[in-house]
């Protein structure tokens, strides 16, 4: 098996700036770099899909102003709903006791 390998943002983008600008092949340019032609054309296909969202690093996540909102509103909503549960439980509990 063999040892991976981790790239930064900054050397991807390099990269991908010699395969834009550059006549060679993605093959011959990720031989010079030392990586695999497969990970350069990933690297091109994500950079094109996602422009400058793409390479957040381990784990992360690059995302917009709206997609921060929308994930802060989700947490929020599933709090909002636990306490609900809570509450609703407390409720039955209450009643069970004082029919008792």
């Amino acid at each position: 098996m063999g040892k991976r390998s981790y790239y930064s943002e900054e050397s991807k983008c390099k990269a991908l700036e010699l395969c834009l600008n550059s006549n060679q092949t993605i093959k011959e340019i990720a031989g010079n770099l030392g990586t695999s032609s497969y990970n350069l054309s990933g690297w091109k296909r994500e950079y094109s899909d996602k422009g400058e969202l793409a390479f957040p690093g381990q784990g992360k996540q690059k995302l917009t102003s709206e997609q921060e909102e929308i994930q802060q509103l989700k947490k929020k909503l599933m709090e909002a709903r636990m306490e609900r549960d809570i509450l609703k439980k407390a409720m039955v509990l209450s009643v069970k006791e004082k029919a008792n």
